[in-house]
């Protein structure tokens, strides 16, 4: 059986944010994904319903305004109500300094934006296929 869930899409470009909603659409595991456009807001929807946290998978850019990704993180782990989450990345920053730390604060996943459309269809197919059947939802 596979497992369904829901995603917070951290991401500040409306582009990117439409197309992973529109692909995510075709998973019927995926119940619903509501996008915050940066940390601040992000960390506010997280803290605004903590029954919303069950089933919950963050979907991650890095360069974000006010507060990046890798500050988000570093909140979200201080936090002993939001530490547990499940965060998976999906940046086109493929900086070496960037992915260490992320997955220095135990990030999941850490998928680079393809820039040619099918690539980017495959990545987030794979995202999709992995937490629908994965144990820890």
């Amino acid at each position: 059986m596979n497992a369904r869930f829901h995603i917070l899409h951290v991401e500040d470009d409306d582009l990117d944010a439409l197309n992973v909603q529109r692909l995510m659409r075709q998973f019927d595991t995926v119940t619903h994904v509501a996008v915050a456009r940066d940390g601040v807001e992000a960390l506010e929807v997280l803290r605004a319903d903590p029954s919303e946290l069950h089933g919950l998978v963050i979907l991650l850019d890095i360069c974000l305004p006010r507060m990046g990704g890798l500050e988000f993180l570093r909140e979200l782990r201080a936090d002993p109500e939001l530490r547990h989450l499940p965060v998976v990345v999906l940046s086109t920053s493929n900086h070496e300094q960037d992915k260490a730390m992320a997955f220095g604060m135990n990030v999941a996943g850490y998928l680079i934006k393809p820039l040619n459309s099918d690539r980017f269809m495959r990545s987030l197919s794979a995202f999709a296929a992995y937490w629908s059947s994965s144990e820890l939802l």
